[in-house]
């Protein structure tokens, strides 16, 4: 409908422009002519004998190219036999009165007819004695031109239009037809869930464009929603085997109780020790979870600058307490960076964490902070093998010499995260001589910004 209307309106335009030029055209050509007719001398002197003997103007039923008549200034008119009576206007009074030089205008015949008039005062006789005489032509031949074009472009228009609506309607139905595609595959998978459709796409325009990105949005749910199974699956295991064994041993102070059979004092002690254990566990392994519940999409909060030699320092205290028999090396320069800062301490107490925990007693930690600010973590523990250094940063994956020891496999994964959101970068590689150097690389200065304190300058 609107190429339809769009074509319509423009052929109506092109339309009515053309006959306006036709007629302008045509109406130009018709006064040249009559400037250029000239009264031929026996029809001006049947005129004036006319006159002259009280004659009545003839009937208008001989229709001639030209009808000749003179004027008087009084208004009067003398018309020869071959002609027919035009009526006269006060123009032509005009140039018989010697006003005007000539006219040009529009009248009629006394039946009505239109015609065109060419007044102008013309030397008649021997004596050169002036007279007005009025040329006239029916403006039929005109009008009947007019209206056989007015007839043809109607029925171009037409056509055009009628051809215009029938291409439109294809080109619609064909352009949109993939989308219709497009629709059904949506609708599909919103009534089925089934993220597993693709919609061919071919070409390069803009419904293909749309064809792959709803391919690629959704593979990324389809993507997102394994993920999201996968982190229940494995939170589930995860769970099942401290809750195991917290639950067996509440059955056993339960049975004690119920029994009357009390526990020696040194078994409940270890029983009690193992419940506060695995209590601490679920506790961690649950903060954890929650740390990764938030979208993967980068929205730590409000980023503010910060010091990391002194982020560093506050992990390193919480460090020491959890390995009181280790050596910790500490070389920090000051390094100031755009970050949350209670995220990005969480992140480095949880590096040092695996390097206290994988450090063997009386061990050394070395922590540095260089001047272009990489800090580095290097222990002396059984290190990673090559193969399972890219699965370090996946959650809850667990190195099988780590499985023994208390954790979640998940403290890599929050780290990771963590300093990508600051726009660093973190990564694991074997030291020399035996253990594992973990580098963290965050954008930032040597120096503070000078617009205030490190804790106060909002990013």
């Amino acid at each position: 409908m609107l190429v339809a209307t769009a074509v319509a309106v423009a052929v109506a335009a092109a339309a009515v422009a053309c006959w306006l030029l036709t007629r302008a055209q045509l109406e130009s050509e018709l006064d040249n002519s009559l400037r250029n007719t000239s009264a031929p001398n026996n029809l001006v002197q049947d005129a004036l004998n006319r006159c002259a003997l009280g004659q009545t103007p003839p009937e208008p039923s001989n229709h001639g190219f030209a009808y000749v008549q003179v004027v008087g200034r009084d208004g009067s008119r003398c018309v020869d036999a071959s002609s027919q009576p035009v009526k006269v206007r006060s123009a032509d009074i005009a140039v018989a009165r010697g006003t005007e030089h000539d006219t040009l205008h529009d009248s009629t015949t006394e039946k009505g007819a239109p015609v065109r008039v060419h007044t102008q005062r013309i030397p008649f006789g021997p004596a050169g004695a002036q007279v007005t005489v009025s040329v006239s032509r029916p403006l039929d031949e005109i009008d009947a031109s007019l209206n056989r074009l007015a007839l043809l472009l109607t029925a171009v228009a037409g056509a055009g239009v009628v051809g215009a609506g029938a291409a439109g309607l294809w080109v619609a139905r064909t352009g949109l037809r993939p989308v219709d595609g497009l629709t059904r595959a949506v609708e599909h998978v919103a009534r089925t869930e089934d993220l597993s459709l693709r919609i061919p796409a071919e070409g390069e325009d803009e419904i293909a464009r749309l064809s792959r990105s709803f391919n690629s949005m959704t593979a990324a749910l389809a993507s997102s929603r394994d993920r999201q199974a996968q982190l229940i699956a494995d939170a589930g295991h995860e769970l099942r085997t401290p809750l195991t064994s917290l639950r067996t041993n509440v059955e056993l102070l339960a049975r004690s109780e119920e029994t009357g059979r009390a526990i020696p004092p040194k078994d409940r002690t270890a029983l009690m020790a193992s419940v506060k254990a695995q209590m601490t566990e679920l506790a961690s392994l649950i903060g954890d979870l929650q740390e990764l519940s938030r979208p993967d999409a980068p929205d730590p909060g409000p980023l503010q600058v910060v010091a990391l030699h002194t982020i560093v320092e506050s992990a390193l205290e919480r460090a020491r307490l959890r390995g009181p028999d280790l050596t910790i090396e500490v070389a920090l320069h000051p390094w100031y960076v755009r970050a949350e800062p209670a995220a990005l301490e969480r992140a480095l107490v949880n590096v040092l964490d695996n390097a206290v925990k994988f450090s063997p007693p009386g061990a050394a930690v070395a922590v540095a902070l260089s001047e272009r600010g990489e800090l580095t973590v290097r222990d002396h523990g059984p290190g990673i093998p090559a193969e399972e250094l890219p699965h370090v940063f996946e959650r809850f994956w667990r190195s099988p010499s780590a499985r023994a020891l208390p954790g979640s496999g998940l403290g890599l994964s929050i780290v990771a995260r963590t300093v990508q959101q600051t726009g660093g970068e973190i990564a694991l590689r074997p030291a020399a001589g035996g253990g594992t150097v973990a580098a963290i690389r965050i954008p930032g200065a040597s120096t503070p910004p000078p617009s205030g304190p490190a804790g106060a300058t909002r990013a």
